[in-house]
């Protein structure tokens, strides 16, 4: 089929909005992309709660480590810095992991993720001593860093818009299914010698996996493009398209501002604070990556099993099945996220979905404010108040669950997967995740002992707070981007920062 590259006009960039009906399992060759991308999202959240199994909230894998290395036993920097070096792997690595996404493509980057990541494994998995496991948790981190930048991207890149947030949704799927396998195998192996070296080792298989089938995958479609490699480019549309659609998504492709930057093919992390359009679309990403943190999604998933011992279940194995259990909760949530993110839209979920965590949030408050309370309960000897509590307790961490998966989970990735030009998309991708990195580590760090100061229920309270201060913001910033084009979404924000004038200045900011 042959393919008109020329630069269309405008009449053209508008008839190039056809028909757009295709479903989620239409095509099977963007289903096998996106499945093969999301194995990075399982790594990123098998390490989420190595993490969090790491910090000894409850009998895990440090136990395991400290028995087996007295250099760590009794030194406490050592244990804490086990337990952060992959935050900090994390960080770094979706910090540069955004200019490697942009320089070297999606494909390549996902190589380089898994490498670091089973590599890291593997050396975990056979540490002599606490310093070569540091070693490893730093190259697992770096390695989940730029697989949480990569995966996201990756898959927009190559969904078609109407589906488009769905399928980065799933994403966020497997990072959900990556917390559930980790909480699944360290309940399964609590008790045997050797757990934390199974538990970490055992991340090396689907690094390994998705490094073998990245190699018989392409390169992102609109990458190769912006690098001028149209005939690859298209090569790989025409496997997503029928020839319709095709010729539309190209002649979208073509008259997309990417050609501003293609005389030199060079962007820098400066150009994203002087303009102002950039600028917009980044305070909108970052926000959502700082807010999903802040608004307490891992404060429960780490410390699920102390809140459930919190509210009176004091058996360690009760508070690990009960995390499981909301480990699945988590993921089936993102389930019905994936369903619901492409009918009816980004900002309206994000909306619902933090209203319902504001709710869940002062439920789960009160029931610790009033457990806390002992003249209400001393009537009750036998313990029927505090059990109430508890149950009420464990009842509004699901709701919480219930509320935040559909929405905050999913719709921060989704967003900042699309709303950057394809010149930016890689390091404004990789800024925003390195916000949801820093963000992350604030929270594991403080919650604990915040929660000493000022108690738990009003803890919660605070973060019910955050959470309606994050109601504000997407109401606000977050613009709908549903089954919009690439395209169509940088006008959206050249209008944002330009209003009527956002054409002209676009032509402006081209000019020399």
């Amino acid at each position: 089929m042959t393919i008109d590259m020329s630069m269309p006009g405008s009449s053209g960039l508008l008839n190039a909005v056809g028909k757009r009906n295709m479903n989620f399992f239409s095509n099977r060759y963007v289903l096998a992309l996106t499945g093969a991308a999301g194995i990075g999202g399982f790594l990123f959240g098998y390490d989420t709660v190595e993490n969090f199994l790491l910090s000894g909230v409850i009998s895990g894998a440090l136990l395991y480590i400290r028995d087996e290395f007295p250099a760590i036993r009794d030194n406490y920097f050592l244990q804490e810095t086990i337990v952060s070096m992959a935050l900090v792997g994390a960080m770094l690595g979706a910090a540069g992991g955004g200019w490697i996404n942009d320089a070297y493509g999606r494909k390549k980057s996902t190589l380089l993720a898994d490498l670091m990541f089973a590599l890291g494994s593997i050396v975990m998995c056979a540490a002599g001593g606490p310093y070569i496991l540091i070693l490893g948790r730093l190259l697992v981190g770096l390695g989940v860093g730029v697989a949480s930048v990569t995966a996201p991207v990756y898959i927009a890149e190559a969904a078609p818009s109407e589906i488009r947030g769905g399928l980065v949704s799933t994403n966020v799927l497997m990072i959900t299914g990556g917390q559930f396998f980790s909480y699944l195998i360290n309940l399964g192996f609590t008790e045997v010698p050797g757990t934390w070296r199974w538990m970490l080792g055992v991340a090396a298989v689907p690094a390994i996996v998705q490094f073998v089938l990245m190699l018989f995958l392409p390169e992102s479609p609109r990458w190769l493009y912006w690098k001028d490699e149209k005939a690859q480019a298209i090569a790989v549309l025409e496997k997503i398209y029928d020839s319709d659609r095709l010729e539309e998504e190209v002649e979208l492709l073509a008259s997309s501002s990417m050609h501003e930057f293609q005389a030199d093919n060079t962007a820098s992390y400066l150009d994203i604070f002087k303009s102002k359009e950039l600028r917009l679309a980044f305070f909108a990403g970052a926000g959502l990556q700082a807010f999903q943190q802040f608004t307490g999604i891992n404060t429960v998933m780490y410390y699920s099993p102390t809140i459930v011992q919190m509210a009176g279940f004091t058996s360690n194995k009760l508070a690990l099945l009960l995390s499981l259990i909301v480990a699945a909760m988590n993921a089936a949530g993102t389930i019905v996220g994936i369903y619901l993110i492409d009918r009816c839209g980004r900002r309206h979920l994000a909306l619902t979905s933090l209203s319902g965590v504001v709710i869940s949030l002062v439920i789960l408050a009160m029931a610790f404010i009033l457990q806390s309370s002992s003249s209400l309960c001393m009537a009750a000897a036998n313990g029927t108040c505090q059990g109430v509590l508890g149950w009420f307790a464990v009842a509004g961490l699901a709701l919480y669950i219930a509320f935040f998966s559909p929405g905050m989970g999913p719709v921060p990735w989704a967003v900042n997967s699309e709303i950057y030009p394809e010149a930016y998309r890689g390091m404004c991708g990789g800024m925003s995740a390195t916000v949801n990195w820093i963000s992350n580590l604030i929270v594991a760090q403080t919650f604990l002992s915040i929660v000493g100061l000022v108690g738990t229920g009003v803890t919660f309270l605070i973060i019910a707070g955050i959470a309606v201060l994050a109601f504000i913001f997407v109401a606000l910033y977050v613009p709908e981007t549903k089954g919009l084009s690439f395209e169509q979404v940088e006008q959206l924000w050249k209008e944002r920062a330009w209003g009527s004038r956002g054409n002209c200045q676009s032509l402006l900011g081209a000019a020399p």
